[in-house]
């Protein structure tokens, strides 16, 4: 068994030295040092450089260091072996935190609440129970199920929309084109945890602003995204803001990352913003799912199925 280890965006020396470390017996190859490609057997990635993987000609399997695999579809010579996603309770655990802060602060108008402690103002506002507020979740996979089960049971009314239909207890759940009006007009405060395929790229625009329900005591729509910053559409996210059409948004990615110290969006009042940490996880968990999974595949059992990529659907 041979690691390769190819990461772009930020270093890899913690994870080599993290696989290294825990198992001894696997080589760990560096991609940013010399190496024979016929000896990789399996890639741990992160934005690979295009054209890597398939200079690799006895690869096995590519283990992707997060949940979202958009770039790696980006190459046009991806190797056709499996490809296995991160799936573990602490990050699925540490998603579903973010996601439950964000819903309560809007739910609860935390915002509202600090400016009238600024004011010294002693006022009251609105507050219904979180069982007559409409939490709609945009994605239904690992991440989504997890936090609308959680949010379910604080009390929310959960609706929940897919690609592809699903079913879970307690969530009033719509899929495709034809279940997206009615899942947005049942939705006060929508939480995105969708894949960023071709299909679902700049999804959250001004069309689907302008098919959401208006009425609430948040004083409109609320978007809360964690997803992937290609599902949105950020100048129709200020424009909306602006207009009213949108009330208030956590945004945890962006459409070019780091954003950038420009962009209005760091000084809106009426945005939340956190840099791409709504699931930051465990490291050491992380490698250890990995090389499981490369034992796993080196046994010959193959990838579980719950990690296991769709090429076809593309996450």
């Amino acid at each position: 068994m041979t690691l390769l280890v190819a990461i772009r965006g930020w270093t890899p020396d913690a994870w080599i030295e993290r696989f290294r470390r825990l198992a001894p017996d696997l080589a760990v190859l560096d991609a940013r040092e010399p190496y024979d490609p016929a000896e990789v057997t399996h890639a741990a990635v992160w934005k690979p450089e295009p054209g890597l993987l398939a200079s690799l000609p006895n690869l096995r399997a590519i283990f992707n260091l997060g949940a979202g695999v958009d770039a790696l579809f980006a190459d046009p010579n991806l190797p056709e072996v499996p490809i296995a996603r991160i799936v573990d309770p602490n990050l699925t655990a540490r998603m579903t935190e973010w996601v439950v802060m964000n819903v309560l602060m809007h739910h609860r108008q935390v915002a509202a609440r600090a400016d009238d402690q600024r004011r010294a103002h002693w006022g009251s506002r609105p507050q219904p129970a979180a069982q007559d507020v409409s939490v709609g979740m945009m994605g239904l996979g690992v991440l989504g199920r997890d936090a609308a089960e959680v949010l379910a049971r604080l009390g929310f009314r959960m609706t929940g929309w897919s690609r592809t239909p699903r079913e879970i207890d307690g969530v009033e759940c719509f899929a495709g084109d034809f279940g997206l009006g009615p899942f947005l007009e049942r939705t006060d405060i929508l939480v995105v945890l969708l894949p960023l395929t071709p299909d679902t790229r700049g999804i959250l625009g001004r069309d689907l602003f302008a098919r959401w329900r208006r009425e609430n005591h948040m004083g409109g729509p609320v978007l809360i995204n964690a997803g992937r910053g290609g599902l949105q559409v950020e100048a129709d996210i200020l424009e909306a803001l602006e207009a009213g059409t949108l009330a208030a948004a956590s945004l945890d990615v962006f459409e070019t990352e780091p954003l950038p110290a420009t962009s209005p969006l760091w000084s809106h009042p009426k945005v939340i913003i956190t840099p791409h940490c709504a699931a930051d996880s465990d490291a050491e968990a992380l490698a250890r799912v990995i090389i499981d999974g490369v034992r796993r595949e080196s046994a010959g059992e193959g990838l579980a199925p719950e990690v296991l990529v769709d090429r076809q659907a593309g996450y």
